[in-house]
């Protein structure tokens, strides 16, 4: 078991440039009081985080990051189509989050995603995952299909956890935080600033996304595991 956390963790990898998501306003730290759903909005991403305001919620007019240009910019997984949908059905309507989505499901993920009051996601793309395999062959099959995957017990569950903050935070909101206790247990260390901010050293490519029950931050890397 060792092993596999030691193969799912990967250290730094590259920030990669065709990675997308949706993103949003830039807060901050959620007070620990449940966040209301986001109002739709239809104004155009600005390309820079915005001032706070304290909730944690965002907006469509408050996404920022290098790689939001290339979000959908109409259907389910555009920003407008994600904003009013639960975390794990708005990623799962997104093409650049399939095999998180996949992820998620395997480990029997979606209704605690989507039930939840106010989470803050650190989604890796795509991109994220296929440098993953490309570093450790079969991984992803190995963490997909062993016989506990659907278990809260799970390595895969345990990964996708440690994405995942029961407190829902825009971009000004990490940084003033610092240091978060993510779902799996184990801390995740912010840094940058509101307008680059990083997570465990993973780049933001594009931040602020706002769904019905959480904010969605779109990362270039699989975050390691800390060690046990």
């Amino acid at each position: 078991m060792r092993k596999i956390q030691r193969l799912a963790a990967v250290g730094a990898l590259a920030a990669l440039t065709a990675v997308v998501g949706a993103c949003s306003n830039s807060q901050q730290p959620a007070t620990g009081s449940q966040a209301s759903a986001p109002a739709s909005e239809s104004a155009a991403p600005t390309g820079e985080a915005t001032a706070p305001t304290g909730s944690g919620v965002t907006k469509i007019s408050d996404i920022f990051g290098p790689a939001c240009s290339q979000v959908p910019t109409e259907g389910p997984g555009s920003a407008q189509g994600m904003v009013n949908d639960p975390v794990a059905t708005a990623a799962s309507h997104n093409p650049l989050l399939t095999t998180l989505t996949k992820a998620v499901t395997a480990a029997n993920l979606v209704d605690t995603l989507n039930s939840a009051p106010a989470l803050t996601v650190f989604a890796p793309a795509d991109p994220a995952f296929q440098a993953l395999e490309a570093e450790h062959p079969g991984i992803l099959k190995q963490l997909t299909t062993a016989p506990d995957v659907a278990s809260p017990n799970s390595q895969l569950a345990k990964i996708l956890t440690y994405h995942v903050v029961g407190t829902r935070y825009d971009a000004a909101g990490l940084v003033q935080a610092g240091t978060l206790d993510s779902l799996e247990g184990a801390k995740l260390k912010i840094g940058g600033t509101a307008a680059a901010p990083t997570v465990n050293g993973a780049p933001v490519l594009c931040g602020n996304i706002p769904t019905k029950n959480a904010t969605v931050f779109v990362i270039g890397q699989v975050l390691s595991l800390p060690a046990s």
